[in-house]
């Protein structure tokens, strides 16, 4: 069994990983709001905790894992969007144009995420399902004194309840008020309290609550969906380091106080941001993409999660074209080394050992490096795949690109050929099909037309001079 050591984002240092339930491993990765096409910077911890998916599931068993990764589907930026689109026109109530939209990115979230390699999570909790548990360990907050209503429909929750409130993130609450954009408002016993409920106009999704209709803020939702789906203890929480404050420190506050006999999550982990050629991704340097603009330009999935692997998750990635270009080479290389062949029983056990070492994924590639130079193409294949690599539902692309255009040759054939037939002169036939079939190619003739197909032997440059 492979030894997993993990940095803690909790404990600030690495440690050995030991699951609560080795037969029920349990994992939440906090997911997208839904609002929009997912850019690079987040597909990065969905390649991220995907690795870490396939680790806990090659080590602890294929069924012995559970990975739930939410979708955020209510939020100011949902509406924003359908509210635009039903300003240009768009049939339908703002409402409907709410779920349009959420429909619509779910699935292109999906897709592009799918086109990384990236495995489905068990579940996939929408927030907009888990209302009635939202408004249960609400209404308990409330009951232990570390929420309260301001009468007027919101529901906040007090965070000098909490005393280890800033654990996580390492910084004093009065640290937390200074360096960060804390909304002050009059109904707030604390600049630091924040929403739990807040009320929803008649047009807007909301529910009904002891509160009135409303919806809820951004925190709870996790801390719901979590413990409804995985309890109030579970393995490991995951998300982007940006998530770290105030996110995942109010997720701990609300999640402890609401169950404190539980530990909520025993293993933190973030993943570093994404730049792109050096610089901070941002739409007004023009650096700026989504997942999907990448696809469309005609970069393979498979290739953008080998730039991503061939960073540790702790470190900032650059995303730059030359590291596209070295990957898509790289993956060519070792697509042609593995083809044909069955994949070894088992990844090698060096490769396993440093993605064991909190995921560092850098180490195992050039573990690859070094069997694919050894030319142990089975082993390769193997531990490739235990990264999601040369699987073969990710190698189109290289099949669809290595395909040579051999159409003007096909043409060049068949004009002879219909040239021979009236004169009766299959001289430059024969010389054609010769030449073909030196180069490595099988020569198939019909009325209708010449197919030219490679064979293993295939030099196209020996087609040069025709």
């Amino acid at each position: 069994m492979t030894t997993i050591k993990l940095h803690n984002s909790k404990t600030r240092k690495k440690e050995v990983f030991s699951p609560i339930d080795p037969n029920n491993v349990r994992v939440y990765v906090c997911g997208p709001t839904v609002y929009d096409r997912a850019h690079l910077g987040n597909a990065r911890p969905v390649v991220v905790f995907d690795v870490l998916n396939r680790l806990l599931r090659h080590t602890y068993g294929e069924g012995a894992v559970t990975y739930v990764r939410n979708f955020t589907d209510v939020d100011d930026k949902i509406n924003a969007t359908a509210r635009a689109r039903k300003e240009a026109g768009a049939a339908g109530s703002l409402e409907d144009l709410v779920q349009e939209r959420t429909e619509e990115t779910i699935d292109w979230y999906l897709k592009d995420m799918g086109a990384l390699g990236a495995r489905e999570p068990d579940h996939m909790p929408r927030a907009t399902a888990y209302i009635a548990q939202m408004i249960v360990m609400i209404e308990d907050l409330i009951a232990k004194g570390h929420a309260y209503a301001d009468g007027a429909g919101h529901v906040l929750f007090s965070v000098k309840s909490y005393e280890d409130y800033g654990a996580l993130s390492g910084r004093s609450v009065d640290d937390m008020i200074a360096g960060a954009r804390v909304e002050v408002a009059d109904n707030k016993r604390d600049p630091m309290d924040f929403v739990l409920w807040k009320p929803s106009t008649d047009e807007l999704p909301g529910w009904d609550s002891p509160w009135g209709r409303g919806r809820p803020g951004w925190h709870i939702e996790c801390s719901a969906m979590a413990r409804d789906l995985l309890g109030a203890s579970f393995d490991i929480h995951g998300g982007g380091n940006d998530l770290m404050f105030p996110h995942h420190e109010n997720e701990i506050a609300q999640s402890c106080c609401a169950n404190p006999d539980g530990d909520f999550a025993r293993y933190w982990l973030h993943n570093e941001m994404l730049q792109v050629e050096g610089k901070k991704m941002s739409k007004s340097l023009g650096n700026f993409f989504t997942v999907r603009d990448l696809l469309d330009q005609g970069v393979p999935g498979e290739v953008i999660r080998f730039v991503f692997l061939q960073t540790h998750y702790r470190k900032p990635m650059d995303w730059t074209a030359k590291k596209a270009a070295d990957a898509e080479a790289t993956l060519r290389k070792w697509r042609a080394l593995t083809a044909g062949i069955e994949p070894a029983a088992s990844a090698a056990a060096a490769v396993m050992d440093a993605i064991g070492d909190d995921l560092n994924t850098a180490g195992a590639l050039a573990e690859l490096h070094k069997l694919a130079n050894a030319g142990a193409c089975a082993d390769l294949l193997a531990s490739a795949q235990a990264l999601g690599l040369l699987t073969d539902e990710m190698g189109d692309w290289a099949a669809a690109s290595q395909a040579p255009d051999l159409s003007t040759y096909e043409t060049q054939m068949f004009e002879a050929r219909q040239s021979a037939m009236e004169n009766k002169d299959f001289g430059e036939v024969d010389r054609l099909k010769a030449a073909f079939i030196a180069a490595g190619l099988e020569v198939r003739m019909s009325k209708t037309g010449v197919e030219l197909i490679p064979t293993n032997d295939f030099d196209a440059s020996k087609l040069e001079d025709l």
